[in-house]
């Protein structure tokens, strides 16, 4: 498990992928530190495991499948990656849960400065964006941010200084594409709800009739 903060910016130093396997190394420094082989790296929010450590990087088995639904299939050799260890046990829980599972792919679709601020507004799938709430939890490329706009093409998160300058978002372009992972909460939210099959779990509303009294109905009626 992650949570979003990024310790530091690595490098792509190579991605070969050859039928069915591939090979990624990134040149790093403070995530190496303890770090063992089998151990979870993120790269731009993608749970890796470490199978190679060198003196200045480390090197994960990556599937042509993960290449090809995230960011890492438009990457070029040189480029900045967000880099983040797998929680300790005893660490400190500073973002939110970050399982490292990229739900999808967004879409840049602008940077506007706002003061020291800047709004990052990125377009994304329906299936996205019906699981954010604005003031909830979105990790862009691994890194843990608030949402503070979203309607039904795109959403908005303003980057405070020190995020732009831990991490590569505000590097990114117009059209450029970087990773989703939806906060985890909504999903099992969903879920439990039978929002993805509503015949699942809305058949009933009593006890003993074989359905689920949580319906849609009945948290608007208690205020929810």
């Amino acid at each position: 498990m992650f949570t979003g903060i990024i310790e530091e910016t690595g490098r792509l130093r190579s991605l070969d992928i050859s039928g069915a396997t591939g090979r990624i190394e990134i040149s790093a420094s403070k995530v190496l530190e303890g770090t063992n082989i089998g151990d979870s790296i993120a790269v731009n929010g993608v749970c890796l495991t470490v199978v190679e450590i060198n003196s200045d990087s480390f090197v994960a088995d990556v599937m042509p499948e993960t290449v090809s639904r995230t960011g890492f299939a438009r990457l070029g050799v040189g480029d900045r990656v967000n880099l983040e260890r797998a929680m300790a046990a005893n660490g400190r829980f500073g973002g939110h849960i970050v399982s490292g599972h990229i739900d999808g792919v967004g879409t840049v679709e602008s940077l506007e400065d706002d003061g020291i601020a800047v709004w990052v507004s990125i377009k994304a799938a329906a299936e996205i964006l019906k699981l954010i709430v604005e003031k909830g939890s979105i990790a862009i490329d691994g890194i843990s941010l608030t949402v503070a706009h979203v309607d039904s093409e795109r959403f908005k998160v303003s980057i405070i200084p020190h995020t732009g300058a831990e991490t590569t978002l505000l590097t990114r372009h117009a059209g450029d594409k970087v990773n989703l992972e939806n906060d985890v909460v909504g999903k099992y939210v969903e879920k439990l709800l039978g929002l993805g099959n509503p015949t699942l779990y809305n058949s009933g509303t009593s006890d003993g009739d074989g359905g689920s009294r949580l319906t849609l109905e009945f948290l608007a009626e208690n205020g929810f």
